[in-house]
Parts: structure tokens; sequence; C-alpha cells
């Protein structure tokens, strides 16, 4: 597993959680081929089990504490 910088486009409001629906601030690349969306706290919560199935991970977490 790898933490990544975006390599694709960066997540937006747009992007949605897969689980709860909310605002997505983590990608999961899976090695099978698909992607998953989470939110921070979901992100946390499947954390573990995303680590050994996803091939690269966007975490853009930071942007929740960023004070631009």
């Amino acid at each position: 597993m790898t933490t990544a910088v975006a390599t694709s486009s960066p997540l937006t409001s747009e992007d949605r959680c897969d689980r709860c629906g909310a605002q997505a601030y983590v990608r999961a690349e899976l090695s099978s081929g698909g992607e998953l969306l989470f939110c921070a706290h979901h992100a946390r919560e499947h954390g573990e089990k995303l680590k050994e199935i996803a091939s690269s991970i966007v975490d853009e977490t930071h942007k929740l504490t960023d004070k631009s």
C-alpha cells in the first residue's frame, strides 16, 4: 500500500463518501481496478482493511484543518 499525493484530479465537494454520502477526503485505488471514496471518519474506520486491498490511497484529510 502506498499513500500518495494525488496523481489524479484532487477530490472536490462533489466527491461523496461511498459509505455515508458525506464529502470524501480519501480515495482508495483498488488493486482489482476500482476505487472507493471515503469521508475522514469512514477512512479511519476501514483504514486497516483498505491498506490490504488498495494499490494506492490518496489522503486529503489535511484539508479539514488547513486554514487558508
